[in-house]
């Protein structure tokens, strides 16, 4: 039986998934169901929590392949240092793909750093950090992933920070070919996360809890049981006309934006990493955006 969407319109085993967030249908919680993990609110609200004992996470029921992904996050307030809150979205495997947000926490009164990563085919090692403009415990703040067949971007309240674009002509591997599921976790990463690692988990502060709320995903969503999607969202298929996402790209004042961001609160790049690159930085750092 062909599973209801909420759209008429169904692509084969490809289907689109504009619907507003019931995190009872949406996700699963995978680490935490003693009570760290929490769906509130008659499904409109998760938290996560982590003590000294345990974290915990939850991931989407459905895979995505391409997509525009947003969820509102309240992220954890007062002294938050050695915590790390991922979302990211994840296939499995060694050779898996991913794209990563992670918010290292903080000293009370220091900002929270965003850390973004790409991998394709287990291999990473792209990282770039930036410091936020705004204290992101005091409310609600939109964190929003595009991936494409032709770029992936970053966005915090529909602001670009980062933007990676498909350059595999010229031999920089891109995740293209795997289906991810959204997956967030709360988890005790004070061996590197704050200040190298100099800065240790106050576990008196515990538990420390982030909120989510208003996911949606506009995406390509393979159901359990489909074949390899290698060729879903493709220039022949309906999907790739009815899907606007697939098309989305930085305008000048967009990129304007991303790039205002990137100069005053990008605080680490690893195309500037030399220590790290000693030979040469990966190809993609040569080129222009």
């Amino acid at each position: 039986m062909i599973p209801i969407v909420c759209l008429p319109l169904l692509f084969a085993l490809l289907v689109p998934s504009p619907c507003a967030a019931n995190f009872h249908e949406d996700f699963e919680i995978i680490w935490g169901r003693d009570g760290r993990a929490k769906i509130l609110d008659n499904g409109t609200l998760l938290t996560l929590s982590l003590d000294k004992t345990s974290g915990s996470g939850f991931q989407s029921k459905k895979e995505f392949f391409f997509g525009k992904i947003n969820m509102d996050m309240k992220l954890i307030p007062g002294n938050s240092a050695g915590t790390v809150t991922a979302f990211y979205l994840s296939s499995q495997g060694e050779e898996h793909d991913e794209i990563d947000f992670e918010f290292l926490g903080n000293l009370s009164g220091e900002p929270y750093t965003i850390h973004t990563n790409v991998y394709s085919q287990g291999q990473g090692k792209r990282e770039e950090q930036f410091h936020l403009w705004f204290d992101p415990t005091a409310d609600f703040h939109t964190y929003s992933i595009l991936w494409t067949p032709k770029r992936i971007i970053f966005y915090v309240d529909g602001v670009a920070i980062r933007e990676f674009k498909n350059l595999e002509v010229l031999g920089v591997k891109y995740p293209r070919r795997q289906a991810m599921r959204l997956y967030s976790t709360l988890w005790n990463g004070d061996n590197w996360a704050t200040m190298g690692g100099q800065v240790k988990t106050n576990w008196t502060q515990a538990p420390f809890t982030a909120s989510y709320r208003n996911f949606s995903a506009k995406a390509c969503t393979r159901y359990p049981g489909s074949p390899s999607l290698s060729t879903s969202c493709s220039k022949s298929s309906h999907a790739y006309k009815y899907h606007e996402w697939l098309h989305q790209h930085l305008d000048a004042a967009n990129r304007g934006k991303m790039n205002w961001v990137r100069k005053h609160y990008m605080i680490y790049n690893y195309c500037n990493d030399i220590n790290r690159f000693p030979q040469r930085v990966p190809l993609e750092c040569n080129l222009p955006y």
